[in-house]
């Protein structure tokens, strides 16, 4: 199983999860033509595509996908905040698992500001990993994870600085703390989590100002003594239960 990053950040989010037959991919929120370049043109591994929610950084190609022939599953909210109908569109509900090809996906609610927020709970041949973004916290507990994918945007303390020094005006400040996970948060999920079958821990969605990649990655590493990466475009991951 391969992660593969296209775009991780507020100018476009978007993942394929690759095993040997099939890809699902996870966010739309990049071109069209930057999905189809990295799947060399052929769509035909491709079983589906996960949407989070429905702002245009996770969600810009869905009609293009769709015109495709690309399924798209998504929360009912999102799916009517986008105003996306038809076949190709597949409302999940949260808690309701779902086969999406080789994978079984299991929708959760998250706490973003947005109509239907989910993330994402995937399995596939004894592995199964954890995908979720733009939530300021994520309020459940998943045991026998082998792989976590999962925003971690900010660190308080930077952002503060921000504000100090006006390059962040107060009004966005007040809407990041209430959209998007901040680093002791994530800390604490994942103290509070069982990470003993983990293999990867993938940061994604660092915002370009308000977070230092290198000391999230060491956090987390000391925290966890597991590999940790921070999500960058191009970026192959091993997710596989045996990556060695």
């Amino acid at each position: 199983m391969i992660l593969h990053v296209i775009g991780s950040s507020s100018r476009g989010n978007c993942y394929l999860l690759s095993s040997e037959k099939s890809t699902l991919i996870l966010e739309c929120g990049v071109r069209f033509s930057d999905i189809k370049k990295v799947l060399n043109y052929n769509l035909n591994p491709v079983c589906g595509c996960l949407i989070t929610h429905e702002h245009g950084d996770h969600s810009k190609s869905a009609n293009d996908l769709a015109a495709a022939g690309i399924d798209i599953y998504s929360s009912k909210g999102t799916l009517e905040a986008l105003k996306l109908s038809g076949h190709r569109f597949h409302p999940l509900s949260a808690k309701k698992k779902v086969v999406i090809g080789e994978f079984t996906v299991m929708p959760f609610d998250c706490k973003h500001d947005c109509a239907e927020p989910f993330g994402f709970l995937i399995k596939h041949e004894g592995n199964q990993i954890l995908f979720a973004t733009d939530t300021y916290y994520i309020p459940y507990n998943f045991p026998g994870l082998s792989n976590i994918i999962v925003e971690v945007n900010y660190d308080e303390e930077i952002l503060d600085g921000n504000v100090f020094k006006g390059s962040v005006p107060e009004v966005v400040k007040n809407r990041v703390l209430r959209s998007h996970m901040e680093l002791s948060t994530f800390k604490h999920f994942l103290s509070t989590t069982d990470i003993s079958a983990v293999h990867n821990i993938v940061m994604i969605h660092l915002s370009d100002g308000n977070s230092n990649e290198t000391d999230f990655i060491n956090d987390i590493q000391n925290l966890t003594g597991k590999i940790v990466h921070a999500a960058k475009p191009g970026m192959l991951i091993n997710l596989s239960k045996t990556p060695f």
